[in-house]
């Protein structure tokens, strides 16, 4: 048995580079973990057409070159051409908005505005100066230009040319008017009185006072905001108010920070990142200025249905904990035992908006609670400062899906300024919905066991374009339907994924389309069902092609409890009975990769085809918390992760061994961050099931992540201590029986190395033996370098073949060095 700790720096080169060839023959770590660009070919990205249709532009790298650049292509098609940075420093913004009647296009480029007639193409510079202007958006109906600058709105009229700036926001304390102190009132009182020419002096002070105030009407509002910062400022339709958020930052929080050890300096160099879920997080309010009656408001909140109930988890502190909590930890089990008293304060909240509908009478506002557990829509007076419900979303677990999000989502105004749309899960999957701001009548648009991902109106206002997975979970089609809802009409037809771009016209889709053993090609077809697709790119190489890549077979495991949990299926031509697995587990943040199209996982891809090369039968489960089924697989995790998700994979594994001759002695479990986390879970949870185990920058304990993340699904860890000490695998670490490899970047800002650290010193604390940790010193937490690549792989592949192999040997445990 290894006696001591083996710890491998291993950013170094690791490997000999190899030649590039015509054909690929059979895999290695090292041929499949080469710069991506170099030998398998850089698809086309970043989609968008001309203003007049008459080109394509994207991103691409057929040359190999270090750095993509920007191509265009004619829809008929032809030869692609890069697009020069002169050319480029003339085009247009993608990004925008249009008028009412689409004849204009008002943008930021480099900082400065810019006005683009749509019928001429000519694009007027609005600003030409060294500070930044941003967000630039058509008001009072489409007659003014309305931007930000260092924190103040400002207008600019087309007709007369004339700038106006609209707010003057200060930071800091409104200055005092005149001195509150005794004694020096006193003393200027006795100045006067003795002399006539302080006298004097006084009086024309007073009269250039008086003047400066007359002058002042003319202006904005010097609006005096403290230590709060100004975002998000918007001009009603009538120009009468401003709206605008203020956002407190808290207090200075306390930092992690992670070193630097390989620097050009040759110094040790901090990192300063990010604080640990639990601290402080800014405050936001909406500001509203009244122009006409030079005044200014903060909204209030207090009259929101449900704003004052508290999160549903917090009943079970109120009696005895009866969650399952680690045996290994009896600082754990006092934690989550402690009772603690539910608040009863008002939950804080973040507003969104407002929208204003076309005619410019009507607002909402999209306001979320902090704790993500609730969604308002509410209709916004400013005249009275008065809000009015719409709709409540409210999710005991936590706020999301496609559309949706963590922020406002995807929502606005049909053209009878009356009807509202946005996306919600309260069928339990999103769907596209409309309500009457009027009466209060709802209507779903769309329904069933399916998500729309994407939802966009046609520039006429009477057809929407979406994105769907309605065929199947795994694939992406595009399809348009009436604007107050009927038949979805599907326009792509090929399995995989389609990413459709509407031509300026509505009459041709760009296509970025991919399946899952080809990578993603940009293709394009008119604007009708069925119609076909024209390929404009061939992005791979011969090298890549030569190699026969497997389309893996998305087949649905029966979980436990009843569910269907979709995932990939590789298996060899001829597998032997009794062989080895490998279960492959994705990375979150909300992800879906058990589907039809060409995955970002492509290096696991190609791995997992080598394994197959090698008779290994993998699969890759979409666990519960996975991307693409709806709101109970999302938030099947919540309060528990390493409950649902882990038992999938345990239910993966008696289905290899059920169904697909697996030998239940010989299953292997791998994956990266939150597949990461669920390895370290599997193997110190479930040792009788998973033999051996690669843990790639894993979270190991998640009081230790980021807020954002981790608060939505484990609450805070001094509320819901409960949540932690179960979901954190360094509290069973006890557990581990099998071969363990941990990998690491040594720059990590999202999972630090501080994680694998603090589980390293518990591993040797319990006098575990059978596990070693490789490091990497210049990664951060997504790897770059292909030596680090190749060097972690070619250790993942040992730890397999040593332990799932019948007649490799010796174990991790008892053979020394890997």
């Amino acid at each position: 048995m290894l006696k001591r700790l083996l710890l491998l720096l291993a950013a170094g080169p690791a490997f000999l580079p190899i030649a590039t060839a015509q054909q690929l023959g059979p895999l290695t770590v090292e041929k499949i973990m080469r710069d991506p660009a170099q030998w398998i070919g850089n698809s086309p990205s970043n989609i968008s057409w001309a203003e007049d249709g008459k080109r394509i532009y994207f991103t691409w790298n057929p040359e190999k070159a270090r750095r993509d650049s920007l191509y265009s292509i004619s829809p008929s098609g032809g030869t692609a051409r890069k697009v020069s940075l002169r050319e480029q420093y003339a085009l247009p913004a993608a990004n925008g908005e249009y008028d009412q009647r689409h004849t204009r296009k008002v943008y930021e480029k480099d900082g400065d505005i810019y006005l683009l007639d749509l019928k001429t193409q000519r694009a007027h510079r609005v600003t030409n100066t060294a500070e930044r202007e941003l967000d630039p958006v058509f008001a009072l109906q489409g007659q003014l230009i309305s931007y930000t600058r260092a924190g103040n709105l400002y207008t600019w009229d087309p007709a007369t040319g004339e700038t106006v700036q609209r707010t003057d926001f200060r930071r800091g304390n409104r200055p005092s008017d005149a001195s509150t102190d005794k004694a020096e009132k006193f003393l200027k009182a006795q100045q006067l009185a003795l002399f006539d020419i302080i006298k004097l002096k006084d009086q024309d002070a007073k009269a250039r006072q008086r003047q400066q105030k007359a002058l002042a009407r003319l202006r904005p509002k010097a609006i005096w905001v403290g230590q709060q910062s100004v975002r998000n400022l918007r001009l009603s339709p009538d120009g009468r108010y401003v709206t605008y958020t203020l956002a407190q930052e808290p207090s200075a929080e306390k930092v992690a920070i992670v070193p630097n050890f390989v620097t050009a300096s040759g110094f040790t160099e901090d990192i300063s990142t990010r604080t640990k879920v639990g601290a402080a997080q800014t405050a936001y309010q909406l500001g509203l200025y009244d122009i006409g009656r030079d005044t200014t408001f903060v909204l209030g909140y207090r009259e929101l249905k449900g704003l004052d109930e508290q999160p549903a988890y917090r009943k079970e502190y109120q009696l005895p904990a009866k969650a399952p909590v680690p045996a290994d930890s009896a600082k754990a089990k006092s934690a989550a035992g402690k009772k603690e008293k539910p608040a009863t304060e008002l939950r804080r909240v973040i507003p969104y908006g407002p929208f204003w509908s076309e005619d410019g009478r009507r607002a909402f506002l999209v306001i979320r609670s902090t704790d993500n557990k609730d969604r308002w829509i509410v209709g916004l007076d400013p005249a009275t400062q008065k809000i009015n419900l719409l709709d409540r979303q409210h999710d005991d677990a936590w706020i999301n899906g496609p559309g949706i999000g963590y922020d406002e989502g995807n929502v606005g105004w049909l053209p009878d300024s009356r009807r509202i749309w946005f996306q919600s899960e309260e069928s339990g999957y999103s769907h596209l919905y409309t309500l009457d701001v009027t009466n209060g009548q709802k209507k779903a648009l769309t329904s069933g066991k399916f998500e729309v991902q994407r939802a966009q109106l046609s520039q006429d206002k009477k057809t929407w374009y979406l994105t769907a997975n309605k065929v199947h979970p795994g694939e992406q089609h595009f399809y348009r339907m009436p604007v107050s809802g009927g038949e979805l009409t599907q326009i792509t037809s090929l399995p995989g994924s389609s990413e459709v771009t509407l031509s300026p016209d509505e009459k041709t889709l760009a296509v970025r389309y991919s399946t899952a053993n080809t990578p993603w090609e940009l293709y394009v077809m008119d604007n009708k069902p069925g119609a076909k697709m024209r390929r404009l790119t061939h992005s791979t190489t011969p090298e890549f092609e030569s190699y026969a890549w497997r389309m893996p077979e998305v087949i649905t495991i029966k979980a436990r409890d009843g569910a269907d949990v979709y995932a990939r299926l590789y298996r060899p031509s001829s597998p032997q009975a009794q062989g080895p697995a490998v279960i492959f587990v994705h990375g979150a943040g909300y992800l879906q990769n058990a589907h039809k199209w060409w995955s970002t996982y492509f290096r696991e891809y190609m791995f997992h085809n080598l394994l197959v090369d090698k008779g290994y039968t993998v699969l890759d489960i979409d666990y519960r918390g996975s991307a693409g089924y709806g709101r109970d697989v999302r938030t099947g995790i919540y309060r528990f992760m390493g409950g649902k998700d882990l038992n999938d994979q345990v239910d993966g594994a008696k289905l290899l061994t059920e169904k697909y001759s697996v030998s239940p002695q010989r299953i292997g479990i791998y994956g990266g961050s939150y597949g990461g986390f669920i390895t370290l879970m599997a193997m110190f949870t479930q040792p009788d099931v998973f033999k051996a185990g690669a843990a790639l920058r894993s979270v190991t304990d998640w009081a230790h992540y980021n807020h954002g993340y981790t608060d939505n699904i484990l609450n805070e860890p001094y509320n819901d201590s409960v949540a932690y000490a179960r979901s954190s695998p360094i509290y069973y670490a006890n557990g581990l029986k099998g071969a363990l490899l941990m990998c690491h970047g040594m720059v990590d800002t999202n999972v630090h190395f501080q994680d694998i650290v603090r589980l390293s010193q518990r591993l040797i604390e319990l006098h575990k033996e059978n596990w070693e940790l490789a490091v990497y010193p210049v990664e951060d937490h997504g790897f770059v370098e292909s030596s680090s690549w190749t060097d972690e792989y070619k250790r993942i592949l040992k730890l397999f073949e040593t332990n799932l192999k019948p007649a490799s040997g010796a174990t991790i445990g008892s053979s020394g060095r890997q």
